[in-house]
C-alpha cells in the first residue's frame, strides 16, 4: 500500500453553487445583466425634485459606478454619450419645432446603448438610466433637464469612480 501524503490524492471540494457565498461565473454575469439601478426618483417636467441634479444624481452615479464588470462604465464610454445628448439638446435649444425633428435622434440614443451593452462597454445598469433618461425627455424643457442630470450625473461618477 502506497504511503499517504497529505494534500495530496485528496482535492478539497470544488466551490459550487451549493457552497453558501459562491458566485460562479455565470451568476454573476447574470447579476451585471440585471439591473438594479432605481429610476423612479429621476422626473423631468413643470415640478422637478430639489435633489433631482444632487442626491438623486449622485445616487444613479454611485450606482453606476460599482460595476462587476472590468470594462464596462469606463468614464470615456459614459462621456460619449453624455457628448451626444449635449449635442442633441443644442441642435434644438428652446425650440418645439425643432424637438421633434432631432427627437428620433434622441430615441436613437436607446439603439446605441443597446449597442454599448452587447459590446459589454456598458452595463445594464447604464442601459436602464439612459433609456429612462431619454423616455422622459418628451419636450424640449425636459430634454433641457435630462441633460443638466446628466452632467450632474457625470461629475458624480468622476467622484465615485476616480480611475477612467
Amino acid at each position: 500500500m502506497a504511503n499517504h501524503i497529505p494534500g495530496r490524492g485528496t482535492s478539497a471540494p470544488r466551490p459550487n453553487s451549493s457552497n453558501p457565498g459562491y458566485r460562479s461565473s455565470d451568476e454573476r454575469a447574470r447579476r451585471d445583466d440585471e439591473p438594479n439601478i432605481d429610476t423612479s426618483r429621476i422626473r423631468f417636467g413643470d415640478q422637478i425634485a430639489p435633489t433631482l441634479y444632487s442626491d438623486v444624481a449622485e445616487a444613479a452615479a454611485r450606482s453606476i459606478a460599482d460595476t462587476s464588470m472590468r470594462d464596462a462604465n469606463k468614464g470615456t464610454q459614459l462621456r460619449r454619450f453624455y457628448d451626444e445628448l449635449v449635442m442633441l439638446q443644442g441642435k434644438v435649444g428652446n425650440s418645439e419645432e425643432r424637438f421633434h425633428a432631432q427627437a428620433p435622434y434622441i430615441q436613437m440614443l436607446k439603439a446605441k446603448v443597446a449597442y454599448a451593452m452587447g459590446r459589454k462597454k456598458v452595463d445594464a445598469n447604464f442601459d436602464r438610466l439612459l433609456r429612462h433618461v431619454v423616455d422622459q425627455a418628451s419636450d424640449h424643457r425636459s430634454l433641457a433637464q435630462a441633460k443638466l442630470f446628466m452632467e450632474a450625473f457625470m461629475a458624480f461618477y468622476k467622484v465615485h469612480r476616480p480611475q477612467d
